[in-house]
């Protein structure tokens, strides 16, 4: 793999508040997801690798160049911030047209360019109304599609997914690993596990400024599973399941609650979704809910940084 973003001991501080403190670390080619709470310092990370912030110290390079003041660097990248900044009174193809001449590219060029990247976020029917007309999620359609537009060899990607319905973010996941796979290296931000788990294994994990973890998801996970975990299921038959369930070496406790509820505890949650289909089937109990408060981002930073 190599090593499309570059940190050594980087930081950024603004004033007295530290947006991000003494980072080393490499992402590489594929999709790499940054996870952290809002303020965790992804946003910070991002401006830095785009060319936006200038470091208080240490250094980055991105694509094997440094990005501030580098306007050479900023064609080869597509940026898609989290906040919306937009003028209003363009249509999202203006809007998308625009931002690709700014980009260098010509009249004809950034049209043919705008319409392609349109078409593949889908928003080819809405293109001509204005901006000021689109809801939150085709407003992050077409901040996607000027990012696109650039033909980027880095795609950076900040809470891309907000505000988007169940049904956009799938489609959205699927085109980022899509330019994935077709070269293009991507970064993605979230503060939602599951999404980033959905396009990529590999994370970059921050915690006000820092990095707390740097790796593969599942080994990331495996460390967390060594603790108990904790599982919920809804089943009117909770007692008997509890009963089924019970002898099974991978339950390490159980409880059950206002008679449809059982709360358990296991060192093998793999293992427990894996047999707990068949053990319902078998025995014929109807299950309507299987959640994990363990499963969460917020479980992952607990074990991690020992805060709860």
């Amino acid at each position: 793999m190599n090593h499309v973003i570059e940190m050594n001991e980087l930081s950024k501080w603004y004033g007295e508040v530290i947006g991000l403190n003494n980072v080393t670390a490499c992402i590489r080619d594929g999709i790499t997801g940054l996870l952290g709470h809002n303020g965790a310092g992804k946003t910070t990370l991002l401006s830095l690798a785009t060319g936006q912030l200038r470091p208080s110290r240490g250094e980055i390079t991105v694509l094997g160049e440094r990005p501030w003041n580098n306007p050479r660097l900023l064609s080869r990248t597509g940026y898609c911030p989290e906040a919306d900044a937009f003028w209003r009174g363009l249509t999202g193809r203006q809007f998308v047209t625009f931002l690709a001449r700014a980009n260098g590219m010509t009249r004809r060029g950034a049209l043919r360019a705008a319409d392609a990247a349109i078409d593949l976020v889908r928003m080819g029917e809405d293109q001509h109304r204005r901006i000021a007309e689109y809801s939150r999620g085709m407003r992050q359609r077409i901040k996607v599609a000027q990012a696109l537009a650039r033909r980027p060899e880095l795609l950076v990607l900040d809470e891309p997914l907000a505000g988007m319905d169940p049904v956009g973010r799938a489609e959205l996941i699927a085109l980022f690993k899509r330019f994935a796979e077709s070269g293009t290296a991507v970064i993605v931000s979230s503060h939602i596990l599951h999404e980033v788990e959905a396009m990529t294994d590999n994370i970059l994990l921050l915690d006000h400024g820092q990095l707390v973890a740097e790796g593969e998801v599942h080994e990331i996970r495996d460390s967390l599973e060594e603790q108990s975990h904790q599982v919920l299921l809804r089943a009117r038959e909770s007692r008997r399941l509890a009963t089924l369930l019970a002898g099974q070496d991978y339950v390490a406790a159980l409880e059950v609650q206002d008679g449809q509820t059982l709360i358990l505890h296991t060192h093998d949650p793999d293992r427990l979704y894996r047999e707990l289909p068949g053990i319902l089937a078998d025995n014929n109990i109807a299950c309507s809910e299987i959640s994990s408060p363990d499963d969460s981002l917020e479980a992952v930073f607990g074990y991690l940084t020992g805060r709860p």
